[in-house]
């Protein structure tokens, strides 16, 4: 209720400052020079009709063809500024952001669309020229917090001490006093609570996902490690207390490498202890060698490649050894924390928690950023973890606090929404698709019913329905782009290698969609994953060519995927070279703009180990994608979890409109207002319900 209260306010507020949008359906296009006596001529009147089917075409994802009806629309009224927002609306979810405010701007100067515009621009105009900023270079604030101390001053929960952030939005917190296992939602409200197994956890420190989707925490009393399932059900212990192979004395933080093995910051026994993927021990390093003086006290441990990084809270730095322990480097000089705990992989840094600061180092140059300061106050950081919002997650084990933290650009600007479909074909009965993203284009997941308020015409909807989350669901749909350029001549065994192991980890999980690339792009398959399952190259229409055209097939795949399911990505098969006819239609933002602004990823599959083409990396990076090696050790298997597991901001809501239709004519206005913690954004749209 607090939470709807606030966002009646913010909403209340925002209706004051913003001019609006919409006008009824009565006087949609009204002739200016008549004041007193509607009159509606021919121009306005045809007008009316191709807005009508450019905002259909819009909503069914043909977007070049609501351009087409918008630019049509325009030739019979050129400066009717509602037609102009929506053709700016179709060029960017065409790709075309530059196309996109031009449109806008325009309008803005005719004094159109207030703050909403203003923002809108503002956002996407940043997302398009400037460099976005490295999270280690970011400067986080207090978004919110999940207080253990509740509103009748009853402790929730005692000394957190390590979050583990899903990808659907919820937060495991491990709490330290309590001896339990929490799951919040997004909002701080507590969902689940877990007390291991039969006889409890005995001082839980960390907690980790593990390769397989359970759940690994360290017990550090217990002398063991607990083996949850996603859902918090105890599975089994590894380990038990000692000093030989397999034993520990008061562990401390965990990772797991790409094999599966699990590796223990055994702080007792001054070492770092690993065990195989089913949970034996296998050895110990990080005691005192002829070019090591040894860990003093190991916290913090995390796996890049083939290092393992650990911290160490005596000497306060970080040393570097290979997967079997041998010793390689101080990546961070002794003294330069003060009492390092938890240290957590993120891209290529390493996040710490250190006393009443959080920092990143970067892997390679051991360069420390410092991304948040906790002040003067009495507070103790044992984790901070990376979320699927783009927010750092801090347990303060002093004040029994969870702190969510910002980027101080995200606390200032608010998040972006964004309506992208309204469905009513079942008119009255609405449903409406809007994306949640921050500034940066980060998608924004967990949200529920009581984070959005939806009005029509301003008025607010009393039978709202969140219908659900993309974020939850669990099939995608994917198109393999096959690159079939002169380098790819003599891949044919990797080729079919990755294109069937692909489809065999698809496992009934949507649909592939095969598309080669060569000078011409050519739909090659389109069905089930088991269709492919005897992928053979040779049966392609596209042989190997001189020249390809990969911006068009990469505009195919896209186009192919726009009214698919909400997960959905391009995985494109390559030795990592593109040609100099790569990019002859579209340029490379347009193309990474394209899939951005329809929510689909674009990953790599290297059938070489050389390195990938800067604009391969650059659309990749920028898409949430990955790279990946088709002979990589832990294979290709992972990859169909990889994109499902990509965040997905695209939530459905429904309603039962009151709005007068005039008989299908009518443009009807909806509006949308997302609310999480202190931050809000808003949209509006309009519909047509179908002719009657």
């Amino acid at each position: 209720m607090k939470i709807k209260k606030i966002i009646y306010n913010i909403s209340f507020v925002f209706f004051l400052l913003v001019i609006g949008n919409f006008v009824s359906a009565k006087n949609l296009f009204e002739d200016s020079d008549n004041d007193t006596v509607y009159t509606r001529s021919a121009e306005a009147g045809f007008a009316e009709e191709e807005f009508r089917r450019g905002v259909q075409s819009y909503y069914r994802g043909l977007y070049n063809d609501a351009i087409l009806q918008f630019e049509k629309a325009l030739s019979y009224l050129p400066n009717e500024n509602l037609i102009i927002d929506w053709l700016g609306k179709a060029y960017y979810k065409s790709g075309m952001e530059g196309s996109a405010i031009k449109q806008w701007q325009y309008i803005k100067e005719q004094g159109y669309g207030g703050l909403l515009l203003d923002n809108r621009i503002e956002i996407v105009r940043e997302r398009r020229v400037s460099q976005i900023q490295e999270d280690y270079e970011s400067k986080y604030s207090e978004a919110g917090s999940f207080p253990a101390l509740s509103n009748d001053n009853k402790y929730l929960f005692t000394q957190p001490i390590s979050v583990l952030p899903n990808s659907d939005g919820t937060i495991w917190v491990l709490a330290y006093g309590s001896n339990e296992l929490l799951l919040f939602d997004v909002n701080g409200t507590i969902v689940n609570r877990v007390t291991g197994p039969l006889v409890g956890f005995d001082r839980p420190v960390d907690i980790i996902k593990m390769n397989d989707g359970n759940i690994l925490i360290t017990e550090s009393a217990g002398d063991r490690l607990s083996v949850l399932s996603e859902k918090g059900s105890f599975i089994k212990y590894i380990g038990k207390k000692g000093r030989g192979i397999g034993e520990l004395v008061g562990p401390q933080y965990a990772c797991q490498d790409a094999q599966g093995n699990i590796y223990v910051s055994d702080f007792g026994n001054a070492r770092i202890t690993v065990f195989d993927k089913d949970g034996n021990g296998i050895f110990n390093f990080g005691t005192k060698s002829s070019d090591f003086s040894g860990l003093k006290g190991p916290t913090g441990i995390a796996i890049s490649e083939d290092s393992v990084f650990v911290c160490d809270n005596i000497t306060g730095a970080i040393y570097e050894f290979d997967l079997s322990g041998n010793y390689k480097d101080t990546l961070v000089k002794e003294k330069t924390f003060l009492f390092p705990e938890s240290m957590k992989l993120y891209k290529n840094h390493l996040i710490v928690s250190d006393k009443k600061h959080v920092s990143t180092v970067e892997i390679g140059t051991g360069i420390v950023f410092e991304n948040a300061y906790m002040g003067n106050a009495p507070s103790r950081i044992t984790s901070a973890v990376p979320d699927k919002n783009g927010n750092i997650i801090v347990s303060d084990f002093l004040t029994n606090e969870v702190y969510i933290m910002a980027k101080m650009s995200e606390l200032l600007g608010g998040l972006f929404v964004q309506i992208e479909r309204v469905n009513a074909e079942n008119f009255p009965h609405v449903t409406v698709d809007v994306r949640i993203e921050n500034r940066k284009r980060q998608p924004v997941v967990g949200l529920k019913a009581e984070n959005f308020y939806l009005t029509e015409q301003k008025r607010p909807v009393s039978n709202i329905r969140f219908e659900g989350a993309a974020s939850f669901e669990e099939s995608q749909d994917l198109v393999l782009l096959i690159d079939r350029s002169m380098y790819m001549d003599g891949y044919d065994e990797s080729l079919n290698t990755a294109v069937r192991e692909i489809a065999k980890s698809m496992e009934g999980r949507g649909n592939i969609t095969v598309i080669s690339c060569g000078s011409i792009p050519i739909i090659e398959y389109k069905g089930n994953s088991s269709g492919l399952l005897k992928f053979s190259s040779s049966a392609l229409k596209n042989k190997i060519d001189v020249h390809t055209s990969f911006d068009l097939a990469v505009r195919l795949a896209t186009n192919e995927l726009i009214n698919a399911k909400a997960k959905r990505g391009i995985i494109y098969l390559t030795d990592g070279t593109l040609d100099s006819t790569s990019f002859s239609r579209y340029g490379i933002t347009d193309l990474t703009s394209y899939m951005n602004n329809n929510g689909i990823s674009f990953s790599v599959i290297q059938l070489d180990q050389k390195g990938l083409d800067d604009e391969l990396r650059f659309v990749t990076e920028n898409t949430n994608g990955k790279n990946y090696y088709v002979y990589r050790p832990q294979g290709l298997s992972q990859v169909v979890n990889d994109i499902l597991d990509i965040p997905n901001g695209l939530y459905t809501l429904s309603y039962t409109s009151v709005l007068p239709t005039d008989l299908g004519r009518a443009y009807l206005p909806v509006e949308i207002e997302a609310y999480i913690l202190n931050r809000s954004g808003r949209d509006e749209t309009g519909y047509f319900s179908p002719l009657k």
